[in-house]
């Protein structure tokens, strides 16, 4: 399996946000990262969800 095609800032970045460590992100099979992204996209929408319904 060849290392991911994504740019170097883009890697540091996303091994940040994971909690992965950058060697085991740029190994990590696409369709995998692929759903750890989806992930996180969620996260904040269900972040900005709870603040609308805490607000009168």
């Amino acid at each position: 399996m060849k290392p991911l095609q994504i740019s170097p800032e883009t890697a540091v970045k996303l091994s940040e946000k994971l909690g992965v460590p950058l060697e085991h992100l740029m190994h990590m099979p696409q369709h995998i990262l692929l759903q750890k992204i989806a992930e996180l996209g969620k996260e904040p929408a269900d972040a900005k969800e709870a603040e609308k319904k805490d607000k009168p």
